[in-house]
């Protein structure tokens, strides 16, 4: 069974069944609220993952994400939740420009 290690929202744990729901539909389906703009459509950076282990579960970049790459707005450690499925365990933390005020974030 896949994880998502959250690190900096207390170093929460979700345990995913298989599933091809996009990361981001996981991690609201787990009640843990994650800025999205565009409604999931990989039309912004709002839903942005830090990614710190398991890249190699994500493959290559997707349409959406290879354009904010090349405008720099998209880091090489960093993909879209609303664009990508989980293939194993992954560890993110929540970016600095995305973080909720209303969340106490972790370090």
């Amino acid at each position: 069974m896949p994880k998502i290690l959250i690190r900096n929202l207390n170093n929460t744990l979700i345990d995913v069944p298989s599933s091809n729901d996009s990361i981001l539909k996981i991690i609201h389906d787990n009640q843990i609220d994650w800025m999205f703009a565009c409604g999931a459509k990989g039309r912004c950076t709002t839903c942005r993952l830090v990614v710190h282990k398991g890249m190699e579960h994500f493959g290559e970049l997707k349409e959406s994400e290879q354009k904010f790459s090349d405008l720099g707005r998209l880091k090489e450690n960093e993909r879209l939740a609303c664009q990508n499925t989980l293939n194993g365990d992954i560890e993110v933390s929540v970016a600095e420009q995305n973080k909720f005020p209303h969340l106490t974030y972790t370090d």
